[in-house]
């Protein structure tokens, strides 16, 4: 019985620990036209930043050595107002870098305490009514000061080393935001990439962004699992994707249509449970290219 105590406070020691130290993941995905030069894609999600928290502040500060040619980032921000500047200051010269974000349900609302284990038992879809607002206006307003672009329920082009991305967001799925109607539709006829944004990975939504021809999807909130099993995975998503998609790139298929799938592990989690286990805290950089690549 001692052992079991002893390793069961090892694992709890070990699982604080690993919610502090972020990884960089590397992924390639094929899809820019023919012929075209890699691009670097940094996707961010779940930061769930507290004013407090400058270990997050110092590795978000430290991502604008990554280079990238694009950022997005797929919501969960902040936890509390006062984080809205530390985080703005933190993202700094990326901030100039062409980008595109959505929000999530902690974007909207401030997290209250539920027990960890409980979102094993069940999800915690739409709730959030009686939780306080955050003032998101102050958020969307930051992010788009210098030219980050608004997709929450819109479709908006961003022109990067000669090429025309046309990105499509939804509004949080988890609150029930989403109207996908608002953006659905073929890619425009001049867009050479079209990706997908989400910040919850529910089937509606993935559904439809493949339906209509996306190539990449993006999407965050599950945290991975956040407490996962060494060697098996995920046990919950806490929306109604299937586990083996929990965090990382796959791909999803609708019929004849397939487009690939980025869900962000994320590099936060709750401020009341700040523990994570087998499954670090990150960020991605997703290298772009040619559908012709040899890789």
């Amino acid at each position: 019985m001692g052992r079991l105590a002893a390793l069961g406070a090892a694992c709890v020691a070990y699982g604080f620990w690993e919610a502090r130290h972020f990884v960089v993941r590397r992924r390639e995905v094929p899809i820019l036209p023919p012929g075209s030069a890699p691009l670097r894609l940094l996707h961010v999600s779940d930061i769930h930043l507290m004013a407090r928290q400058r270990y997050k502040t110092e590795f978000i500060r430290a991502l604008a050595g990554l280079e990238p040619d694009l950022v997005v980032t797929t919501g969960d921000n902040w936890s509390e107002p006062t984080a809205l500047e530390p985080l703005m200051r933190a993202w700094g010269r990326l901030r100039d870098v062409p980008g595109a974000f959505v929000f999530g349900s902690n974007d909207y609302e401030e997290p209250h305490f539920r027990p960890p284990l409980m979102y094993l038992v069940r999800s915690t879809e739409g709730e959030g009514s009686a939780k306080r607002p955050l003032p998101v206006d102050e958020l969307r307003a930051a992010y788009c000061e210098r030219g980050w672009v608004d997709v929450n329920t819109s479709r908006a082009q961003i022109r990067v080393r000669g090429l025309t991305f046309e990105f499509r967001g939804t509004d949080d799925a988890h609150l029930g935001r989403d109207d996908y109607s608002l953006v659905a539709g073929p890619p425009s006829a001049d867009a050479d990439v079209s990706i997908g944004v989400t910040h919850a990975p529910y089937l509606r939504v993935l559904d439809a962004m493949t339906t209509d021809g996306v190539d990449l999807i993006l999407a965050g909130h599950t945290h991975g699992g956040q407490v996962c099993v060494p060697y098996y995975g995920a046990l919950v998503t806490n929306c109604d994707l299937d586990t083996t998609r929990a965090k990382g790139l796959s791909t999803h298929t609708v019929g004849n249509r397939t487009a690939y799938l980025h869900v962000s592990a994320g590099m936060g989690s709750s401020p009341f449970a700040t523990y994570r286990f087998a499954c670090p805290p990150e960020v991605t950089v997703l290298t772009l290219v040619a559908t012709d690549s040899n890789g």
